[in-house]
């Protein structure tokens, strides 16, 4: 298949990049290098991708009609795999105007795009943010979703409408994949595992917004790209599906493993809690069970092992 990646230097968009070169597609990624975070991480990210001659890069805005076009009149993709987008609940109360413009309107773009050159399947990445607080745990698919606690979570879910108004009108295939608290090797440097990974190797004090009784359901990287891959495989007309762990685990926990992998007795600060976080993600899975095959294989304890030793022989000792 002949793919467009967007995001493909970040976090999760150059692992799926790499799963989808290896199983021998072709892959045209689209990514701007943010400034979120350092931009060399993420072309370090890319730094055996853009070896492949089976992968090019366009480097340029999604919210650009003509880096988008041109991206997609270079690959004529048979889909379009969207993962681009500014992250994160913390900053988007601090940038709620900047979040709408990339997250609602590069997803805006990229529909078009996909209109205008008959790309009939498309993936698009969303978040467990999108269910609020009000939502009965575990979540589940057909819980409403009109009340979110932070920009960025509605910037998910005005996206998620565009998405479903392109199928709707113009027959794309459409998979809405809710991703619940994604972690692992080349995770963002502001997420709470690397942040906490980090400051344990160095013996500093771990920050916890809060009393430590927070609740996330944390999933690993490949089992996220492995959802990705089957939903772009899978023959679906439109469905939102949730791609989680199905295992609540508060922060103390979260902690403790941490520390029981690194080794270290954790010192802890701890913080207000933070506007616009949820108290609890937990994903009901049968859906991907269902619809994909799909199951979460790596156990967290698993998951945070290969992340210390990413950090330990990659980032950390450079």
């Amino acid at each position: 298949m002949r793919i467009l990646v967007t995001g493909s230097a970040g976090f999760i968009g150059s692992t799926v990049t790499e799963a989808l070169l290896a199983r021998g597609d072709q892959v045209t990624g689209i990514d701007n290098f943010d400034p979120l975070y350092d931009p060399a991480v993420k072309r370090s990210n890319l730094a055996q991708i853009v070896a492949c001659p089976h992968f090019t890069l366009f480097e340029g805005d999604v919210r650009d009609a003509d880096v988008v076009a041109r991206a997609i009149g270079h690959c004529e993709p048979d889909a379009i795999i969207h993962l681009a987008a500014l992250a994160g609940v913390r900053s988007s109360v601090e940038r709620p105007r900047e979040y709408a413009s990339v997250n609602v309107d590069g997803t805006l773009c990229l529909l078009e795009a996909a209109r205008a050159f008959g790309v009939q399947r498309f993936v698009f990445g969303s978040s467990s943010s999108a269910y609020g607080a009000a939502a009965q745990v575990p979540f589940s698919e057909n819980e409403p979703v009109g009340r979110p606690l932070s920009p960025y979570a509605a910037s998910k879910i005005a996206a998620e409408a565009f998405c479903y108004t392109y199928h709707h009108l113009y027959g794309i295939r459409m998979a809405v994949l809710r991703f619940f608290t994604v972690y692992g090797p080349r995770q963002r440097p502001d997420m709470a595992i690397h942040k906490f990974i980090r400051l344990m190797l160095a013996g500093q004090p771990v920050p916890v917004n809060g009393d430590g009784t927070m609740r996330r359901d944390y999933t690993y990287v490949d089992d996220i790209v492995a959802g990705i891959l089957a939903a772009l495989d899978a023959e679906l007309t439109y469905e939102v599906i949730n791609l989680g762990g199905s295992t609540s685990v508060p922060l103390s926990d979260l902690i403790a493993t941490i520390a029981s992998v690194v080794g270290c007795k954790p010192k802890i600060q701890y913080l207000p809690q933070q506007s616009g976080e949820v108290p609890e993600t937990c994903a009901n899975i049968a859906k991907a069970r269902q619809l994909l095959g799909w199951t979460p294989r790596v156990s967290l304890t698993e998951g945070i092992q290969r992340e210390v030793e990413w950090l330990r022989e990659g980032p950390l000792a450079s």
